[in-house]
């Protein structure tokens, strides 16, 4: 990675999503670095530079989270959860993407802070556009808080 820079993280256990979203993502050019984690446990470590992760450094967040739902080891809200309950991580952008058509997920993702719940498509064509729109408006489009707001929120405990 660049100087540490990373555009996404991409949280997801299924092959076949994982696949698609990153061949969306680098056919539109929308994203250099994209770290994948394939579990929760393995996105909370990263996020909070622990465990494999513990010489990465909260100073290159990711600008962008793409979460999955149903994870093993820790669930996609539990990931959630942390990283909005956390000075250091709860500007991170999350956006979940998950097959769920629970009504219950969508309110319990936006309760916990999700920036955005997209229930991805079934088609080839569609999950590959929603991405890709998706990156487009996160990474391009969004205006995110400069990186020294950060620090003067994160030390005056906003």
């Amino acid at each position: 990675m660049n100087s540490g820079e990373l555009d996404i993280l991409l949280v997801e256990d299924n092959q076949d999503d994982m696949d698609l979203a990153m061949h969306a993502l680098r056919r539109e050019k929308l994203a250099n670095n994209i770290f994948v984690a394939r579990d929760g446990e393995e996105a909370l470590d990263f996020l909070f530079c622990r465990g494999a992760f513990a010489k990465r450094s909260f100073e290159h967040p990711p600008k962008l989270v793409l979460l999955d739902l149903k994870l093993p080891k820790v669930d996609g809200m539990e990931v959630l959860k942390q990283v909005k309950s956390d000075p250091r991580t709860k500007i991170i952008p999350v956006v979940i993407m998950t097959s769920s058509k629970e009504e219950r997920d969508l309110v319990a993702g936006y309760d916990l802070g999700a920036n955005s719940y997209i229930q991805k498509p079934v088609n080839f064509d569609q999950f590959r556009e929603t991405v890709k729109s998706v990156g487009l408006y996160w990474l391009v489009i969004n205006q995110p808080v400069p990186a020294h707001s950060e620090q003067k929120s994160v030390g005056a405990g906003v």
